[in-house]
């Protein structure tokens, strides 16, 4: 079917649309939608920069929320009466005692009116590892597959039930127990994508601990930094893992930070260790006797049922730390019983799920995803969830979509740095494998530029698997705007409209609220059961940093814009945001252009002094495979720059990059690039969480050319 103007019939077939209703239902300015191409999934191809792709009348008609006019009925509900909405959808869980019926919701957003708080079903007692675990065998699915694993190497992979989820948190839960750990008491967790990762915070969760998971990839400074914050009963890691074809001696950094820790004034008493035999046997581990205890040792012998320990539903749940601006990590506190129900409504919702699905979010449990949407919001659910030790490039690009084929998986969740690499491995590495059983695409981490949300619908969704662009944060607790497959039609690269009971608002410099299309500053008002509560310790830092600069909101960070249809733009933090003469232009809108051109693969763009227009712009760029650098392509791109924004926003400085610094996790370090730009070369800091810290090698050699 070739490409039809909203409103028109499709192909000559109007029922196609017919579940497509005016625009006008839909709230945050949104007007009817008119001279748009748009496509219908599993028609066309979504090839024109503003198409509009619109869900098939089969996926939207049974699909949770399958129209414009429900999700809007359904939003207008949360906002108008949230203890209302959110008390029925938290009832579906189970509670030791409710909440009290007057006290669903208190909040104070408003500096000027007091200390910020917020609470949600304040006085119900609940647990979420009850909740996420034996409901569901309770519920007569203690057989379901609860977690498929996944090892680094291909044929290694593991598998529990529910049934026999319970039974290893519960070792676990006692374990803790037995060596004094207790409600209130903080745990860290240094591990790989180990079954034992997702086992360990839901075995803290069952006994009311505090879990602090710590991404596995950080350097031994940081886990120190993060252990004298919140001060361990005891430290969970293993002792070696392999990322890749690369070993990676865990244990060793585990030690040197509680060396570093204990000169900083704080010693862990127990560091329980996991020997993870296919990397490292024990004999080769390095041991401190009477510290250091071996997880297969203890933990089998306990016994495979657990009291639960039910706790207040703003009781801790975890500690997540976050990079901070000063460069000391913020301990982002979130607490148990919002938590527990917006991130459970959110998944389900957001990607439509059945309980059928099988569903793989590729991010690593040491950052939020990994929480809200690799253990909690899918056992919530009841899924099955399939766990991922490796890198999704290993052996080989194809090693997603292999193991899509072999788990049957129906939801794909991950980050677009992810899809633009393999989008630069080309499409073999993709057509070679069936993919059939994808039903819904996600993305997550930063805003994906367009021309990568069409390969990844085109290319891995056979043009057929609606795309859930999700914006959230840490701090958030779970999505704050987000496509509802099956509801409305999505654009390329938008995030479209907010969840139930968010309300995102778009402010000026003096926070004066923007109404249509505009752009400016993302903030919400009001608050939402996922909201963190505060930063670990500091709460006059939790005020200054999210609710001093627009007294009344929740400030993200983010820019945003906002176009005539109603439709959500994240153009970046705010930090980046490059101001060119009196011109803010965010450095996510200059990528997508750059990215949009047929032979760059990936851009990061940074913020530079100049001495005519205050700041400029400096564009790194990976290239296609093969491709040459010239003269002539640098022209083309910033060409490319030109006509897509604006001669304005024409990057000053393309700078060949073969790749690009990224964690572990593919998050790009725009603060090392800054450094580079700068020519500030012996203040690059630390780059052990590189993936691979020679690429800085690399770009420091071509910055001259």
């Amino acid at each position: 079917m070739g490409a039809a103007t909203a409103g028109q019939q499709a192909g000559g077939t109007p029922d196609k649309l017919r579940h497509v209703e005016s625009m006008s239902e839909l709230p945050s300015g949104a007007g009817t939608i008119s001279g748009i191409s748009a496509v219908v999934l599993g028609e066309s191809l979504a090839d024109e920069e503003h198409d509009l792709v619109f869900p098939s009348a089969e996926f939207s008609a049974s699909a949770l929320v399958s129209s414009p006019k429900q999700y809007k009925e359904m939003y207008e509900r949360s906002i108008k009466d949230p203890a209302g909405f959110w008390s029925e959808i938290a009832d579906a869980f189970y509670w030791k005692e409710k909440w009290n019926p007057s006290e669903v919701c208190s909040e104070n957003l408003d500096v000027s009116k007091g200390p910020v708080h917020i609470s949600w079903f304040k006085g119900g007692k609940t647990n979420i590892c009850y909740n996420a675990v034996d409901r569901n065998v309770e519920a007569g699915n203690g057989d379901k597959i609860a977690m498929y694993w996944e090892g680094n190497e291909p044929g290694q992979d593991g598998k529990l039930t529910y049934s026999e989820l319970r039974e290893k948190v519960c070792q676990l839960a006692n374990y803790l127990k037995s060596v004094g750990v207790g409600k209130g008491d903080a745990v860290v967790i240094y591990l790989p994508m180990l079954l034992e990762l997702p086992i360990a915070m839901l075995a803290c969760a069952r006994i009311g601990a505090v879990h602090s998971v710590v991404f596995a990839g950080f350097s031994a400074d940081s886990l120190a930094q993060r252990i004298v914050d919140c001060k361990p009963k005891l430290v969970l890691t293993c002792n070696a893992v392999k990322r890749g074809p690369k070993p990676i001696l865990l244990k060793d950094i585990v030690d040197a930070a509680l060396v570093e820790s204990e000169k900083n004034g704080f010693s862990v008493g127990i560091c329980l260790t996991y020997e993870n035999q296919s990397v490292m046997k024990r004999q080769d581990t390095k041991w401190q006797a009477g510290r250091d205890v071996w997880w297969q040792d203890v933990v089998t012998n306990f016994p495979t049922k657990c009291d639960v320990e039910w706790v207040d539903a703003e009781d801790p749940l975890f500690l997540l730390y976050t990079s901070g601006s000063t460069g000391k990590p913020k301990g982002v506190m979130h607490t148990s019983g919002g938590y527990m129900v917006y991130t459970a409504t959110t998944f389900k919702y957001a990607f439509d799920y059945k309980p059928t699905d099988i569903y793989w979010c590729t991010a690593d449990c040491g950052w939020i995803t990994g929480h809200s949407y690799v253990t909690y919001g899918p056992l919530l659910n009841g899924a099955a969830v399939l766990v991922f030790e490796g890198t999704p490039n290993y052996p080989d690009a194809g090693r997603c979509w292999d193991i899509v084929d072999k788990y049957k998986v129906s939801i794909f969740y991950t980050a677009p740095t992810l899809v633009r690499s393999l989008m630069r491995d080309g499409n073999e590495y993709v057509t070679r494998y069936s993919r059939k059983s994808l039903r819904v695409l996600g993305s997550v981490g930063e805003p994906i530029n367009p021309s990568a949300w069409r390969w990844f619908y085109n290319v891995v969704g056979d043009s057929k698997c609606p795309k859930s662009d999700t914006w959230w944060q840490t701090e958030t607790g779970g999505f704050m705007m987000t496509p509802l497959p099956g509801a409305w039609p999505q654009k390329p690269g938008s995030a479209t409209f907010p969840f139930f009971g968010v309300q995102p608002v778009i402010v000026d410099e003096k926070g004066q609220e923007i109404e249509g299309e505009c752009s400016g500053y993302l903030c919400i008002k009001k608050s939402w059961p996922g909201a963190f509560r505060t930063l670990y310790g500091d709460h006059d830092r939790y005020e200054t940093t999210y609710f001093k600069p627009f007294a009344g909101y929740y400030f993200t960070g983010d820019g945003c814009s906002r176009d005539k249809d109603g439709y959500h733009w994240l153009t970046g933090r705010v930090d980046d945001v490059i101001n060119v003469s009196g011109h803010r232009i965010g450095t996510a809108e200059v990528e997508s252009a750059l990215v949009s051109h047929p032979q760059c693969a990936e851009a990061a763009v940074v913020g530079v002094e100049h001495e005519v227009k205050g700041q400029g712009i400096y564009a790194f760029v990976t290239l296609v495979d093969g491709v040459p650098y010239s003269e002539e392509l640098r022209k083309s791109l910033i060409s490319k720059v030109r006509t897509q924004i604006g001669a304005f926003a024409a990057p000053d400085r393309i700078h060949w990059a073969p790749g690009l610094p990224k964690t572990r996790s593919g998050k790009i370090m725009r603060r090392i690039l800054r450094k580079i730009a700068a020519k500030q070369l012996d203040e690059l800091g630390d780059i052990s969480t590189l993936a691979d810290p020679g690429v800085v090698d690399q770009l420091i050699a071509l910055k001259d050319c």
